[in-house]
């Protein structure tokens, strides 16, 4: 069973954390974790961190990863560095991540918005969970990717019954 845990850079799950970021999303651009440190200097530290876990026995074991920045405005916030494990991808592991950060975005944080810089391929992961393409594509580590957002829920009102 995949639990999602919302841990910081001192947990002990971090470094499995950078792992796996590191295979999934930055070895295969030729980067490593220093790198995207120092393209962004300070932001792994500004992010909250999501680990996706299954039990092994060995310990808790990290299969998948995602991490939320919020906009300097408080009213935004960027989810960056998805990923899940390649031998477990498409099987429900980056949903679980994504509704446990929009339910920690918008819930409790009450943010108004949610964005991510999307690598084509992985559009119609975040189009099937709802989120909406906004402006052209563009390059990223050189990679083409959409801007995609989605909006705070609308919170329901009451009836008269």
């Amino acid at each position: 069973m995949v639990r999602i845990k919302h841990i910081s850079m001192n947990d002990p799950l971090y470094s499995q954390e950078i792992s796996l970021r590191t295979a999934v999303l930055l070895a295969p651009l030729g980067y490593t974790i220093e790198d995207y440190c120092n393209i962004a200097p300070g932001r792994e530290e500004k992010c909250e961190h999501f680990v996706a876990i299954t039990d092994h026995p060995s310990g808790e074991k990290v299969v998948g990863a995602a991490t939320l920045f919020i906009d300097e405005d408080e009213s935004t916030g960027k989810i960056q560095q998805v990923c899940v494990d390649k031998q477990l991808q498409g099987s429900g592991i980056g949903q679980k991540l994504m509704i446990a950060i929009e339910a920690r975005g918008f819930g409790e944080l009450g943010l108004s918005s949610l964005y991510c810089h999307a690598q084509l391929d992985a559009m119609s992961f975040y189009d099937k969970l709802g989120w909406s393409v906004e402006g052209h594509e563009f390059q990223e580590a050189g990679i083409a990717h959409r801007r995609m957002f989605i909006s705070a829920p609308k919170p329901v009102e009451a009836t008269d019954s």
